[in-house]
């Protein structure tokens, strides 16, 4: 249920505004209408933070290492003292890094020269030899040798070209590259870089001892983002000379216990329902015990329904699972899944905050070995159907060795099929009737229209019987749906509270080639659903044939036969998972959701509160 929310108005003197945000902070449950942004300290002092402790995540330990205790969390004067060493630490092996890279460079430079010592040179130069290096193409050379007014002597060639030190400059007539005399030698720009290299293995030091600090980091960056938060809301508090005030949306069911915080803080406050227009309002699902277990799926997908938009937690929870199963479809990899998650319930026991991924994949597993079970399909293995309990638990008409039970292949197939088209049209159907109750209760006449579509989509399903699987349909009747169906939605799609009845019959004849072309999208939606049998036969021939390959192994060579088999089932089983996120959630979140009108724009309720984790 998405819980109804109220505009609430908050208002304190001025000399009382850090009292009314520290009071609306305690309590926790108002989500600020507008957020501006915090002060630039408080930004950077999380940002700054979260870098440094990002780049810690190289110096840390081995979390794999043995005997060694958990840093304690430091005291805030403890963490600033360490924390102004590490960034003093990186600033300097950012300095230090530079000084290698130019000092690097120059030796780069000067090294076909060789060592030498700059000093040498500006002591000649002081006694009144003013050397100019230069290097010197063939022709170059020529020339300087046949000038009189050149004194030079002739160095070593360096890379085929011959080099020269004169007295005083060349003249402008003969083009030459003079070398740039360098402050510092090959050997103290290699002492150089020695000594930045024992500077930095120093700073290495420092940041290797303030790794193990995780824990405090991970602290101050939860106070450094609950002051940014209290910054953020301090500025979007507004005010004159005497008052200072701040609106917000609040659970109408907490408006209870927000009257008691006003009136022991003394706030005045007023209280409105939100606007018609307002889409800024936040949404607040409140779970059931067995429609929260969808809740991490939501939290993975990052979706959530808009304020105004209808829960369909429960539903999209139920045919959730139905999906997984179908389209891991085998038993055995239910049980693996199963025991897999017993391992993660005893290993994380106590820790609530896994505690509905843990129910959530126990369904999903017993969904998977149940189904599995009815389709005899025990890790792709039709010797399976020779133990006898197995063969018990199996719906012939589902079967997928329908040999064991006197079933041809294609009447199995057709029974699949139409199963899955038959889940498809009462998903649909049923988004339709979400819809119609919707729009009923705010006397919206476009529900009309979703008739319409529940009309089609029962048209549809039978249509694809008849084309798919051939079942003998009377053709004609489901035409005439279609027609019935396409008139409402014409005729009634553009109804809306705001609209008069000619207005929206004018905008939906308008619109009905739209219409059309969605009418015929319809029949694809209901014909998508035949990729749950689709994906799970997939599956099974994937299982079959690294079965197949490692039943070819005889003797020594078993071994290579269970690598097979362990390599085959374990890259079978992730591409399951992942069919289940590219299908499974495309049939709820699409076909289903937009035939519910669900668009997924909810905008997640986080009230101005102390929070205890950090939020990314």
């Amino acid at each position: 249920m998405i819980e109804k929310m109220k505009m609430v108005y908050v208002v304190s003197s001025v000399s009382k505004k850090d009292e009314m945000l520290d009071g609306l902070r305690d309590l926790g449950l108002l989500h600020l209408a507008e957020k501006k942004s915090p002060a630039r300290a408080a930004s950077e002092r999380f940002t700054t933070l979260s870098k440094t402790a990002g780049v810690l995540l190289d110096y840390a330990p081995d979390k794999k290492s043995k005997g060694k205790e958990e840093a304690p969390i430091l005291s805030d004067e403890q963490f600033e003292e360490m924390y102004q060493g590490v960034l003093a630490a990186l600033d300097k092996k950012s300095a230090l890094s530079q000084e290698m890279s130019a000092a690097g460079a120059e030796i780069e430079r000067v090294k076909a020269w060789g060592d030498f010592a700059p000093a040498e040179l500006k002591e000649l130069k002081e006694a009144g030899y003013d050397l100019h290096f230069y290097r010197l193409a063939k022709n170059e050379f020529g020339m300087a040798e046949q000038d009189p007014e050149v004194k030079m002597i002739r160095l070593a060639t360096i890379d085929k070209m011959d080099t020269v030190a004169v007295i005083g400059a060349l003249p402008a007539t003969i083009p030459a590259a003079e070398f740039a005399i360098p402050e510092k030698g090959i050997s103290e720009l290699t002492k150089e870089i020695e000594e930045c290299q024992r500077q930095n293995a120093e700073c290495d030091e420092i940041l290797k001892k303030a790794a193990v600090y995780d824990a405090s980091f991970q602290a101050q960056m939860l106070k450094a983002q609950n002051e940014e938060n209290y910054s953020s809301a301090s500025e979007t508090a507004e005010s004159d000379e005497d008052f200072v005030w701040i609106s917000g949306y609040l659970p109408e069911e907490d408006l209870p216990k927000f009257k008691e915080a006003a009136s022991a803080n003394k706030w005045a406050w007023a209280q409105e329902d939100v606007a018609e227009d307002d889409d800024q309002v936040p949404t607040k699902v409140k779970y059931g015990k067995v429609s929260g277990l969808i809740q991490p799926v939501f939290d993975i997908l990052g979706i959530l329904p808009g304020y105004r938009e209808s829960d369909i937690s429960l539903w999209f929870f139920l045919f959730f699972t139905l999906f997984f199963a179908m389209i891991i479809g085998d038993a055995g990899y239910g049980m693996l899944i199963l025991i897999g998650t017993i391992v993660f319930a005893v290993k994380t026991k106590g820790e609530k905050k896994y505690s509905n991924i843990v129910y959530l994949l126990f369904v999903l597993s017993i969904a998977t070995v149940i189904w599995g079970a009815i389709t005899g399909t025990w890790f792709g293995m039709e010797s399976a159907m020779n133990v006898p309990f197995l063969k018990a638990l199996v719906i012939p008409s589902f079967a997928n060795y329908p040999d064991y039970f006197g079933v041809t292949a294609l009447a199995q197939q057709n029974t699949i099929m139409k199963f899955s088209f038959s889940v498809g049209a009462i998903q649909m159907a049923l988004g339709s009737l979400i819809s119609i109750k919707k729009k009923i209760a705010e006397k919206n006449l476009s529900w009309v229209a979703d008739l319409g579509w529940l009309v089609a989509i029962v048209a549809m399903y039978l249509l694809s019987l008849y084309l798919v699987i051939g079942e003998s349909i009377n053709i004609t009747p489901v035409f005439a749906m279609i027609g019935v169906a396409f008139l409402l939605v014409v005729l009634f799609g553009a109804m809306s509270p705001d609209r008069t009845f000619a207005q929206g019959l004018k905008a939906g004849l308008a619109d009905a080639f739209t219409v059309f072309l969605n009418t015929i999208s319809c029949f694809g939606n209901v014909m998508s659903y035949i990729r749950l049998f689709a994906v799970g036969m997939a599956g099974l021939a994937i299982s079959q044939s690294f079965n197949g390959i490692a039943a070819g192994f005889h003797g020594p060579l078993i071994i290579l036969a269970v690598v097979v088999v362990l390599i085959g089932h374990g890259l079978n089983i992730i591409m399951c998972f992942l069919s289940v996120v590219v299908h499974g959630v495309r049939l709820n979140v699409l076909e289903f959701s937009g035939q519910a009108g669900l668009e997924w724009t909810g905008i997640a309720y986080e009230p101005f509160k102390v929070n205890d984790k950090i939020i990314k």
